[in-house]
């Protein structure tokens, strides 16, 4: 299914022990956010904004990009797709990506054995 749209924050779970884990626990807003997010085949850019924050991302599935952290630093990784699941390996966590039921569909795992599963469902605006 396509990923184009535009999303609202519906609901998530671990939202503030995933930020305490990154080192992000003063950047925790009670602001929904949105994700945008823009598909042309195997190419996206990927779009999240709150009042006065906007973080995006351009990529295309199967080859190496450069992508930027929450943080601001960027880094190099290949984005893949399977099952109609899109996935990156960020440096602090793993993120994947789906549509179900027409909400996109959010999770980042940090690693470790205390590590955070970070959920977030947005719906289509």
């Amino acid at each position: 299914m396509a990923f184009t749209g535009k999303y609202e924050l519906e609901i998530q779970e671990n939202y503030e022990e995933f930020l305490d884990a990154l080192g992000l626990l003063n950047a925790k807003t009670d602001h929904k956010v949105v994700t945008d997010v823009l598909q042309d085949g195997d190419n996206f850019t990927w779009t999240q904004s709150i009042p006065n924050w906007t973080w995006s991302n351009s990529f295309t599935i199967g080859q190496e990009c450069e992508l930027m952290t929450m943080k601001g630093p960027k880094f190099k990784a290949t984005v893949t797709m399977a099952d109609n699941k899109i996935s990156i390996d960020f440096p602090q966590y793993s993120f994947t990506a789906e549509i179900s039921e027409d909400k996109l569909v959010m999770i980042c795992i940090t690693p470790g054995e205390k590590g955070v599963t970070f959920k977030r469902v947005s719906k289509r605006i």
